[in-house]
């Protein structure tokens, strides 16, 4: 795998915040306006209201239940964000299918992160069913920053990003996501933490194949990169979700930024979806997720 030729900062013009007016997607909030504050962003906050059935026989009193729903579902937007944004914003509502309404507003406005809160539900049975956060993952081409319930909130203290950490598993391209890591971490001066997970080695074999793999992490930085970059590697020996989840609670990581296959989200995926989920729906922070 080639090191990162170019180790230049990421551009966030324009941030997306998506709402259901819940609990969960109000503590998305504080995250999506520390980066607009930070990169200068603008700031949109959706809701997406889902198709309303219609009627077999329609009656004159259907476009005035629409207007009545819409009306309502504006004034929930609005009182949304003078509640819980605290900075500029646009507010945006549509209404539609989730996943082509949020294709279709990051395209028409060219978002360059989304955020949102999630349940944290995981399981067979969701990835099976899907979820809200499982189709706005797949429909944004985005990168997607995801903050989990296991996220500590803390109101009276803005966000900092001291400590990155970037799952490797040394397969397929990952040079955008690895943009994206390192871009975070200059911007912060943060410590870059590269690990990969290998399971079922067995002990005896384990310092040698420790020292190759981290040999290979180090070597994925470029050279220009290591003269700010506060770098640490480590190999761990858990199954890569349990492995994610162990390090960042480990070193207290401020944000973990992951490689998803840029193709269908599914078990052949670089970082493969139920991976990638269970490390979102449980993860002691925000997540991005960077298609690849």
């Amino acid at each position: 795998m080639p090191t990162l030729q170019v180790a230049s900062r990421i551009a966030l013009k324009n941030i997306l915040l998506t709402t259901d007016f819940s609990e969960t997607s109000s503590v998305a909030q504080p995250f999506a306006a520390s980066l607009a504050r930070t990169y200068g962003a603008e700031l949109f906050v959706a809701h997406v209201l889902a198709p309303e059935p219609r009627l077999a026989v329609p009656t004159d009193r259907i476009p005035e239940e629409d207007d009545l729903h819409r009306e309502t579902a504006q004034g929930k937007l609005l009182d949304f964000v003078h509640k819980y944004v605290n900075t500029p914003c646009k507010t945006l509502l549509r209404q539609g299918d989730l996943g082509l309404v949020i294709a279709e507003l990051v395209d028409e406005n060219a978002i360059d992160l989304l955020v949102l809160g999630t349940h944290g539900r995981r399981g067979v049975p969701r990835l099976v069913l899907g979820s809200a956060a499982e189709t706005i993952y797949r429909a944004a081409q985005c990168p997607v920053l995801t903050i989990s319930p296991k996220v500590p909130l803390d109101g009276a203290k803005p966000w900092s990003i001291q400590r990155v950490l970037f799952p490797v598993d040394f397969t397929g391209d990952i040079d955008n996501a690895l943009h994206f890591a390192l871009s975070f971490a200059e911007e912060n001066q943060a410590r870059l933490i590269l690990m990969h997970a290998a399971p079922m080695v067995p002990w005896q074999y384990r310092p040698d194949v420790e020292e190759r793999l981290k040999a290979r992490l180090e070597g994925l930085i470029p050279a220009e990169a290591k003269d700010w970059c506060r770098l640490e590697t480590l190999v761990n020996w858990d199954f890569p979700d349990e492995g994610i989840l162990r390090v960042a609670e480990e070193r207290e990581a401020d944000l973990i930024v992951m490689g998803v296959h840029r193709g269908r989200v599914g078990l052949t995926s670089h970082l493969p979806w139920p991976i990638a989920s269970g490390v979102v729906s449980r993860a002691p922070c925000p997540v991005l997720t960077v298609r690849v």
